[in-house]
């Protein structure tokens, strides 16, 4: 089992950046595959970012890649959501999620643990 807490969030400018910081209990965070997931006012949950145990793969769903990497340190037990280039569309609360599951995944049936989230908000 794993908990996790984001911290990171906060109101930005358009254009401007963030970074999110997701921090995992326990002894076996090298082991989850993880992700970032959004929710904005009105909308469902969605795929934002995942990243393998190892880090050496990530994914991105479309509207936000090129502006926002997804990055781990097995050490400290945190994934971290770089945003840079924020849109007003990016308003959302992020989540991070942990995965039993091996390989990287991108839907939200996939993630057993989940973080309370973290507001994004950014003004236009």
């Amino acid at each position: 089992q794993v908990q996790l807490v984001e911290s990171g969030g906060g109101l930005v400018p358009a254009g401007g950046s963030l970074r999110l910081s997701c921090a995992a209990s326990g002894r076996t965070f090298s082991s989850y595959p993880m992700g970032w997931f959004r929710q904005a006012p009105g909308k469902e949950r969605e795929f934002v970012a995942a990243i393998t145990r190892s880090g050496d793969s990530t994914v991105y769903a479309d509207s936000v890649k090129g502006r926002f990497t997804i990055s781990r340190d097995n050490a400290k037990n945190t994934v971290y959501l770089q945003m840079n280039g924020l849109k007003p569309e990016d308003t959302a609360v992020y989540y991070c999620a942990a995965s039993s599951l091996v390989v990287i995944q991108t839907t939200r049936r996939a993630y057993d643990y989940w973080g309370q989230g973290t507001q994004v908000t950014v003004s236009s």
